[in-house]
């Protein structure tokens, strides 16, 4: 689930794909995926801009990326990137606890604290831009599976070492916190719950700590000069507003219905509990178990209650499609994306599910739908695969190869990226704007390769044996 990096071009994305993949295409690690979901993107967005807008940050240079682990931990990389885990989400007992940790990660980020601790610890800051890199070469790729080495090795990599900042620079971080939250005209106090919440963690040894707070030192100091600052602030008494209390209550329900097993999730939202959080969570679950009567039955009840959310019928068209009815799915995601235009993800899995039909009337919808999607996730190699797909049964053979081409240079596989473009430019004629989109491929790919090859020194002269 990656927001791209949208301030960066193509050919710079791939030269830093290709230099990443390059140095550490030996590391092996258990990778965590990154985790891409509409709703839950677009409330941590309404979260998180207001905050970010107080810092004189530009909310569309900022990256916000969700990481599928359990474990309570957040951290913020050079170029502006946010990194959240579901396991801090879910911790999270209020949306106020929640922004608090985005304007502390916040305050990292205005504070220059990343790049100060490059002077303090190097060798840390090294095993950081390992991990950073890797990470960020998977985000750029469109898909968590693609590379996401750094977010499930943050042991392996040093990560949290590289991230562990000073208490000093903790406790500016609080202080920008508490800053940020009383320029939005919200309260500070959700950061200091949420520090109060793992108090404990003083106590315990490095290694059992919270990953947060082995990379978040945390002392009784910082809490009492937090709480001091906002005991001052005129926002202090402001509560979460009911729709935000049910957007994280929503958005922690969807996680808890993915990530966790369907037997907690029915211990968690019994079916006595008819609540729309306990309703989508038990909706997924049901789907996790093939129980497709019962999950279909929860997901139409809560559409039944808010026939205008768009994400009730994208999730009726994931549980139909994974179901393998993926043409009873097209409608859902029709009218998922009629009520959230323009949304790539809802564009690719209305493409996905227009497909099923395998009808050639139905193709040019899907190149439509896919080709609007790409043009905001250049870097989505699924919807380059399907793009590929769709082109090859209209018998357009050349503009499937120029697509491949495209998705192996989003992964970065630079050989298979330029062997593909010089086979579609060959086939292409040279007035279309892929012709020369596939030029630009193989001159960045042949680049890279030659620099690659140059790193490597030359060739030994092959010596000869008699026999």
């Amino acid at each position: 689930m990656i927001l791209t990096l949208k301030s960066w071009t193509p050919a710079l994305k791939l030269v830093f794909i290709t230099a990443i993949c390059m140095a550490f295409s030996a590391v092996q690690a258990n990778a965590q995926s990154l985790l891409r979901d509409t709703e839950i993107e677009e409330t941590l967005r309404e979260f998180t801009d207001p905050i970010l807008r107080a810092g004189g940050l530009s909310p569309a240079s900022v990256d916000i990326y969700l990481v599928n682990d359990p474990s309570l931990n957040a951290f913020v990389t050079r170029g502006q990137n946010i990194f959240l885990h579901s396991g801090l989400i879910l911790e999270a007992d209020t949306p106020n606890q929640l922004k608090g940790v985005i304007a502390h990660e916040t305050g990292h980020i205005t504070g220059g604290h990343i790049v100060r601790s490059d002077y303090g610890n190097r060798s840390a800051y090294g095993s950081m831009l390992i991990a950073a890199g890797i990470g960020l070469a998977a985000i750029l790729a469109g898909e968590g599976e693609a590379g996401a080495l750094v977010l499930g090795g943050s042991q392996q990599f040093g990560v949290l070492e590289a991230l562990s900042y000073s208490r000093v620079n903790e406790s500016a971080a609080d202080q920008y916190a508490a800053e940020y939250m009383e320029r939005t005209g919200q309260s500070g106090v959700g950061l200091i719950e949420f520090f109060e919440k793992f108090r404990a963690q003083e106590v315990l040894s490095q290694a059992r700590r919270y990953p947060y707070f082995r990379g978040h030192p945390l002392s009784s100091d910082r809490i009492d000069a937090l709480r001091e600052r906002v005991r001052d602030s005129e926002h202090g008494d402001v509560k979460d507003t009911p729709e935000e209390i049910h957007k994280h209550a929503m958005m922690q329900a969807k996680l808890r219905g993915f990530l966790n097993g369907p037997a907690e999730v029915y211990s968690r939202f019994p079916l006595s509990d008819q609540s729309k959080p306990a309703r989508y969570a038990r909706a997924v679950a049901n789907f996790k178990q093939a129980d497709l009567r019962n999950a279909i039955k929860e997901i139409d009840s809560l559409i039944e209650d808010e026939p205008q959310n768009p994400y009730f019928h994208e999730l009726k068209a994931q549980i139909l499609y994974e179901s393998g009815q993926g043409i009873d799915a097209i409608e859902p995601s029709r009218r998922a994306l009629e009520l959230k235009p323009d949304s790539p993800l809802l564009e690719i899995a209305l493409a996905q599910a227009t497909l099923q039909t395998r009808d050639p009337g139905d193709y040019e919808k899907a190149v439509k739908l896919l080709k609007s999607a790409l043009q905001s996730e250049p870097s989505n190699s699924y919807g380059w695969y399907l793009l590929a797909d769709v082109y090859e049964r209209k018998g357009e053979t050349a503009l499937a190869q120029y697509a491949t081409a495209e998705r192996f240079y989003a992964i970065g596989d630079i050989d298979s990226a330029r062997s593909f473009a010089q086979r579609a430019q060959e086939e292409l004629p040279r007035s279309l704007p892929q012709w020369r989109r596939a030029s630009d491929i193989i001159v960045v790919s042949e680049t890279q390769l030659v620099g690659k090859k140059r790193r490597r020194g030359p060739k030994p002269l092959a010596s000869f044996t008699s026999r």
